[in-house]
């Protein structure tokens, strides 16, 4: 009874599993880039932990948050990489910034 039971649960959880996948799993190379995204926004979220005042903490903190989800479902290539390219330039003056005010 017991190995019935089992077996069951088994069956049960592999067929949970497989539902649970997405309709359309990720290629490698859009995996890769939206880890590489997933990347810039952490990194800027660090930073801007670093900015001594809590209002502007909170302002830069809404703008990147606000401005990753606008573009969450942005499909054209040529336009994912300007804007990878813009968040770059945004973090490295934004670290630059930083770096200023504490010298």
């Amino acid at each position: 009874m017991f190995s019935s039971h089992c077996q069951c649960v088994i069956v049960e959880l592999s067929d949970m599993a497989v539902t649970r996948l997405p309709h359309a799993a990720l290629s490698l190379k859009q995996f890769l880039q939206r880890q590489k995204i997933l990347g810039i926004y952490r990194n800027m979220l660090r930073t801007i932990r670093q900015v001594p005042d809590e209002g502007d903490r909170k302002y830069l903190r809404d703008w990147a948050r606000d401005e990753f989800k606008r573009n969450k479902n942005a499909t054209d290539q040529d336009a994912i990489r300007m804007m990878v390219t813009q968040a770059n330039n945004h973090l490295e003056e934004l670290q630059k910034s930083l770096a200023l005010a504490r010298s």
